[in-house]
């Protein structure tokens, strides 16, 4: 067994689920034997997750979206999962909100829902235990990415009671604020949000959110902040869009006491990185300088985590060339310590900083 418990920031099982069927309780070959030769796969790439690959790899919790795609970046793999309007984008919300349901009901000793502590601790119990040939559940926290499926605040305590614990206010620009490839400040409907949210103790979510946006965000949101799955912009001069982490934003986070959870994409590490280059030149020797970044303006290892967005539009063709399936982000301990990294550093990058934020915004009953 490895010495490390792996906390991924951001996955989009249900979405995937959704558009293309994918069953996150198979295995990994399983799935790219099912999905051989299909059409999608050159836009979707292939998988690398699958439930064995979650037990290989000790992914113990996922950070598991809610992501409707706004009518305009419609595609046709992406139909199921689009929406015109807010009455649709909660529907495609609550949708994915009844799939994660159905994975514990039908999967009780593979998956959990979590959204409290003692959910939280009765999990990680689990995964502690000595016995190497038990398998373990992976524990699934929920998270609305775009947040355009809350068509006003008052419907934030029917999602809390849902199980919703985490929102982003972006993912391109949205009502709430600037996003993605869509600049812009926070909007008076997106400081309405964050207001009710504080009232609940949301994490707020900045990855996506324009650096307007963000700085305001850390500004006025008094509750758990974190970036879920987002990289250094120093690190990438000249990325073509806005979605990286300026160095304002990082120490803002760091103040903030918030967690950044990097992503082993190979154009959010290489910029002029093209999928017909091939995987040879990009590593994660490359991940992990984003994580030494942030360390070092952190001056600590306790404000960063991965969040590898796995198959949320990539897969295996546009990451790393060590890794094959997430269980394979086992190997950056190795890396992490030859750049000098402790091993009680280590096991909180893995995923111990996002378990301790867990523990510090989740409700205790």
């Amino acid at each position: 067994m490895f010495k490390h418990l792996i906390v991924d920031a951001h996955e989009d099982l249900a979405y995937n689920a959704l558009i293309l069927g994918r069953d996150y309780s198979r295995s990994m070959a399983g799935t790219r034997r099912l999905e051989r030769g299909l059409p999608f796969l050159s836009q979707r790439d292939n998988t690398l997750l699958g439930w064995p690959e979650y037990q290989k790899g000790q992914v113990a919790l996922i950070f598991s979206t809610l992501f409707a795609i706004p009518a305009k970046h419609l595609s046709e793999i992406s139909r199921k999962a689009s929406y015109c309007d807010f009455d649709e984008a909660r529907q495609v919300c609550l949708r994915q909100m009844d799939i994660y349901q159905r994975m514990v009901d039908e999967h009780p000793d593979k998956f959990d829902l979590i959204s409290t502590t003692p959910e939280l601790d009765m999990l990680l119990g689990k995964w502690k235990e000595p016995d190497a040939k038990r398998t373990h559940p992976v524990g699934l926290v929920i998270l609305m990415e775009g947040a355009e499926g809350i068509r006003n605040p008052d419907e934030l305590a029917e999602w809390w009671s849902l199980g919703l614990r985490i929102i982003g206010l972006a993912w391109t620009g949205t009502r709430f604020c600037g996003g993605w490839l869509e600049p812009g400040p926070l909007t008076n409907e997106g400081r309405e949000l964050l207001k009710k949210m504080a009232d609940f103790n949301f994490t707020l979510d900045l990855s996506h959110m324009d650096e307007e946006a963000a700085i305001q965000s850390l500004e006025l949101y008094p509750g758990p902040i974190i970036a879920s799955h987002s990289n250094v912009e120093a690190l990438l001069p000249n990325a073509p869009d806005n979605r990286h982490l300026s160095n304002f934003v990082i120490q803002g986070i760091i103040e903030r006491d918030g967690i950044i959870g990097v992503v082993p994409c190979n154009e959010f590490l290489q910029p002029a990185w093209k999928k017909q280059d091939g995987r040879q030149d990009v590593s994660l020797s490359h991940l992990v300088a984003h994580i030494d970044y942030i360390c070092q303006v952190a001056g600590d290892a306790r404000h960063v985590g991965l969040g590898t967005d796995f198959d949320g539009g990539f897969g295996l063709e546009s990451v790393p060339n060590e890794v094959d399936s997430i269980a394979d982000l086992q190997k950056l301990p190795p890396l992490l310590e030859a750049r000098g990294f402790s091993e009680t550093n280590i096991t909180a990058i893995l995923g111990e900083n996002f378990i301790n934020h867990l523990k510090n915004s989740l409700p205790k009953s």
